[in-house]
């Protein structure tokens, strides 16, 4: 946390406390991150995703219009298309989560747009293709819920990475999907939150880098970042995966200003140094 920031620490279900925090530090804009994001999981626990997920955002948002906040970005995710009839996908689709998780980002997006007509708050919501990587070798993703650090877990324990189903209809057989480096994620929400700061607006916007890429192709570069010429097992399909989905970013260039600057090899590359130092190993390609 840098010196001089304010850390509070709550759950967005608690809304007194928040409603306080809000107004104690005379907060006018959010950037709501907080939410429970694995598909599988959101499958096995429906309710729990919609109590964290749309009950925390309710809580939030009722806090936020007690305060007087003025202007809210919302993380949502391209969850909220499921698999869409073409790709890549534009904002304007018909959404069809096919997961609970994709499920609550949908409607916590239709809560957004509603709470926000009734209390005069500027909006955008910005819908997450697969964030990797890491922005310091110190701020790696810990989750180990997505593909590329999976794939170094396995790796660290002997295992041999798994990739859920490899009989899609797509060019290898296994999932399309979209990578965008959490740097340029970053760099997004900044765009995202001037734009608001710019005046009224009330708009969703895809975050991606408008080009897919095969589990297997993912792999192939984690064998080159690696130097570990892995072979991996085909497992089940995992419910809630849409066989292809990756981004138009047509409308976030042109409103924001906003394009992706980093490749698939800085993103593994990047995410490979933040787990070799958490294990306390030199960083860089073996």
């Amino acid at each position: 946390m840098p010196e001089g920031v304010p850390l509070v620490e709550a759950s967005v279900l608690d809304r007194d406390t928040v409603r306080a925090a809000l107004g104690e530090h005379g907060v006018t804009g959010l950037v709501h991150l907080a939410a429970k994001k694995a598909v599988g999981e959101s499958v096995e626990r429906p309710l729990y995703y919609w109590r964290e997920n749309v009950g925390g955002f309710e809580s939030l948002l009722s806090a936020a219009a007690d305060a007087g906040v003025q202007s809210v970005v919302l993380s949502s995710s391209a969850a909220v298309y499921g698999t869409p009839e073409t790709s890549p996908v534009t904002e304007d689709v018909r959404l069809t989560p096919e997961s609970p998780y994709g499920e609550t980002k949908t409607a916590c997006e239709w809560m957004l747009r509603t709470a926000a007509a009734a209390h005069g708050m500027r909006w955008n919501a910005l819908r997450y293709f697969n964030v990797a990587g890491a922005g310091a070798p110190e701020l790696g993703d810990t989750s180990v819920a997505n593909l590329v650090p999976l794939v170094f877990k396995a790796l660290a324990e002997g295992r041999r990475p798994q990739v859920f189903g490899d009989d899609y209809p797509t060019r290898d057989g296994t999932c399309i999907r979209d990578y965008i480096h959490v740097a340029d994620l970053a760099e997004a929400h900044v765009a995202a939150a001037r734009r608001l700061d710019a005046g009224p607006c009330g708009e969703v916007y895809n975050v991606g880098r408008g080009e897919g890429v095969t589990v297997t192709e993912v792999l192939d570069v984690a064998r080159r970042v690696t130097g570990d010429d892995f072979a991996y097992d085909v497992v089940g399909r995992r419910a809630g995966d849409p066989a292809a989905c990756y981004a138009d970013v047509t409308k976030i260039a042109r409103d924001l200003g906003w394009t992706a600057s980093h490749d698939l090899d800085d993103m593994v590359s990047s995410a490979w140094d933040a787990w070799r130092h958490r294990r306390g190993e030199p960083i860089g390609r073996r």
